[in-house]
């Protein structure tokens, strides 16, 4: 008696899964619903000796036992190591929770419970402490709070002043809902440099910065200028890797040239985990150096364009010879 031919089994059907919030990325999941993360190797422009020297090590500890966070750690900057051994560090205020789920941010989300009215002065203290010439503050989005977080920015600004008259301030705020009165109250206090990041082009808003708008993050850099006129230095940032084309970035620094942004950053995004947007594409330097010579003739004062730039990296000299003079 003859065996029967084996029927080759039908192709399973692929279905179709809807991105979802708790995992950005949007990859196609498997049986059991997990997401696949294949880390990709990285080009050898990318590669950065781990953290780890005597600096870092003292850094760490006594940022710790002051209970500060900083976004080099929240945020798993690559050049963690390199700035924290040059003895600088950007200090996230506000908490380690944000209201908002951007689809590229290594920073938790949640329902944010921190409310420390001493920070400002905790902050302050660390800078006199490591002698900073040019401290960088930033925060998580607090949607909750009625002022969306001005209040502590201005409260960190008055203590630096005071504990280090010789640092100069750079903050990098959340976009306050493009609210004026928030951001009236922090400009009031002249900051050396107002920086917000729109992080990428209008096309991938809606994939990468849900509950953000880029024209508001851009009118908001406008209002900034307005309202400190010289004494307040305008900067912004974006990454490249999500799937923006060389002529979209070109037109998004166009509009922040329109909207009175004077300093640019432009880095690689890496991603965090495999809940967050994958890479679609690894940038070349040389790209980079395209980028920075197009921002630069569009009339942008300084320019960093690079790989592993991110927005605080070496803030202290990417910034126009008059405001580092002044």
């Amino acid at each position: 008696m003859r065996d029967e031919p084996t029927a080759t089994p039908a192709p399973a059907e692929r279905v179709h899964v809807t991105r979802s919030r708790a995992k950005p990325g949007g990859m196609a999941a498997e049986a059991d619903g997990a997401v696949p993360f294949r880390r990709a190797r990285k080009p050898p422009w990318l590669k950065v000796p781990a953290p780890g020297g005597p600096t870092y090590r003292r850094l760490k500890s006594a940022i710790g036992s002051d209970n500060l966070h900083t976004v080099c750690e929240e945020a798993n900057c690559p050049n963690v190591g390199e700035c924290w051994e040059r003895g600088t560090a950007t200090f996230m205020i506000l908490g380690d929770v944000c209201t908002r789920r951007c689809g590229f941010c290594n920073v938790k989300t949640g329902v944010p419970t921190w409310n420390d009215p001493l920070e400002p002065m905790r902050v302050a203290n660390q800078v006199k402490r490591m002698g900073l010439r040019h401290a960088v503050v930033t925060s998580v989005d607090r949607d909750d709070l009625p002022d969306y977080g001005a209040s502590a920015f201005v409260g960190v600004i008055r203590s630096i002043r005071m504990q280090a008259p010789g640092c100069k301030v750079e903050i990098l705020t959340p976009d306050f809902r493009g609210q004026e009165m928030p951001l009236a109250k922090v400009i009031h206090e002249r900051p050396d440099v107002f920086n917000h990041n729109v992080e990428t082009v209008p096309r991938l808003y809606p994939v990468a910065r849900r509950g953000s708008k880029f024209l508001r993050s851009a009118r908001v850099l406008k209002m900034a200028k307005e309202m400190g006129g010289e004494r307040v230095v305008t900067k912004s940032g974006l990454m490249v890797g999500l799937g923006e084309s060389f002529e979209e970035m070109v037109e998004a620094f166009g509009i922040l040239r329109e909207h009175r942004v004077q300093v640019l950053t432009v880095g690689q995004y890496l991603r965090p985990t495999e809940n967050h947007l994958p890479v679609v594409r690894y940038w070349h330097p040389e790209e980079f150096e395209a980028l920075e010579k197009a921002a630069y003739e569009m009339g942008f004062e300084s320019v960093a364009s690079g790989p592993l730039v991110r927005s605080s990296y070496h803030a202290d000299q990417n910034l126009p010879e008059r405001a580092l003079a002044g």
